[in-house]
């Protein structure tokens, strides 16, 4: 792409990095682009600002919107790392797919990821844990309250300095499994990176605060007893060893992450079962206990071992609390690929020059 560059003429203060939270501080720039007339033009990377809008642009009355989330890291080689860009430009494809929203290949995707992240080198945290985080975006701008596919969109790209998305970083959290609202069912969106998933978790997400709960577990739409995912991750179980997950059935997102802690798993020789679980048989192993480690997983916190789970006033808690074998072994092999402090023998972290 022809991507012009118009640098900021005032540039923020940098945030301490030590006390960095997530998804406070965002960099200097951005990277915008318009779709009309059925093509993309006018790439560019522009001081970092409010987005002008018509009122009845079509993403305020109708959703159509979507998002991707991945890191940046910063090696003590000073190198910078993506991990897996690819994946994140083939699941925004399909998201805009489901959403009736243009493409953008997977080559202009990473052109431009890349691109912001070299103009914002500087921006990028080097301790272990921290990274850049990169949010691109796109929404309808279209102004009409018809219900239609809009006809003109922007693409965006924005990137914050961050450290782990749960305050106390590998600690094992408290879930509070909600049986009343659901968050996606199978021919809907929750196979998609869009807002709408996410704006109608925020009910379940208060209920398990007020719970004394960190995050949510879902169950499944129909018949409200099939573990989903928890929070904004996937979720896996050691029961017996072995590893359980939810399949990819159509109602789940592909993580990223999950993707790449099965690879995982497999080579290092670890049983593992995507298939339904019934939460009646994980609390049964539970209570037995078989159920000797559970984790979520996903683009911000990496992993983050569950330590208790809440469900219908029955509370267990799990490995007495502590970080189980296999969740730390996933986190140091995962982590250190990303950081680049080992090799990566799958190819997946790439190098921006």
């Amino acid at each position: 792409m022809d991507i012009r560059f118009e640098k900021s003429t005032i540039l923020k203060e940098k945030p301490d990095f030590e006390h960095l939270g997530f998804g406070k501080y965002f960099t200097d720039h951005m990277f915008v682009m318009n779709y009309d007339d059925h093509h993309w033009h006018d790439a560019r990377i522009v001081p970092y600002a409010p987005i002008t809008m018509d009122p009845a642009s079509m993403v305020f009355h109708y959703a159509q919107e979507t998002f991707e989330g991945l890191k940046a890291y910063k090696t003590e080689k000073n190198e910078i790392l993506l991990f897996r860009p690819e994946m994140n430009a083939w699941r925004m494809m399909n998201s805009n797919q489901r959403l009736c929203m243009p493409l953008i290949s997977e080559n202009d995707f990473i052109e431009a990821v890349e691109a912001l992240v070299r103009i914002e080198k500087d921006w990028i945290p080097s301790k272990k844990g921290t990274s850049l985080y990169i949010r691109p975006f796109m929404f309808a701008n279209e102004a009409g309250v018809g219900v239609h596919a809009s006809e003109s969109y922007q693409f965006v790209i924005i990137a914050s300095p961050s450290a782990s998305y749960y305050k106390n970083g590998l600690e094992p959290v408290k879930i509070y499994v909600e049986d009343e609202y659901v968050r996606a069912v199978i021919g809907g969106t929750g196979n998609i990176k869009c807002g709408g998933n996410y704006a109608s978790s925020i009910i379940a997400q208060s209920k398990a605060k007020q719970l004394g709960c960190d995050q949510v577990l879902w169950l499944d739409g129909i018949e409200r007893k099939y573990v989903e995912e928890v929070g904004t991750m996937n979720v896996m179980f050691v029961i017996d060893n072995i590893v359980y997950t939810a399949p990819l059935s159509g109602s789940i997102l592909p993580g990223i992450t999950r993707d790449s802690i099965l690879h995982i798993l497999k080579d290092q020789q670890v049983e593992v079962k995507e298939e339904k679980i019934d939460i009646h048989f994980l609390m049964e192993a539970a209570h037995d206990g078989r159920l000797s480690e559970a984790f979520g997983c996903g683009t911000a916190a990496l992993i983050t071992p569950i330590g208790e789970l809440l469900y219908k006033k029955q509370n267990i808690v799990i490995n007495n609390h502590q970080i189980g074998h296999i969740t730390r072994l996933l986190y140091d092999i995962l982590s250190s690929i990303q950081w680049g402090e080992s090799e990566d023998p799958y190819g997946w972290t790439r190098k921006v020059k």
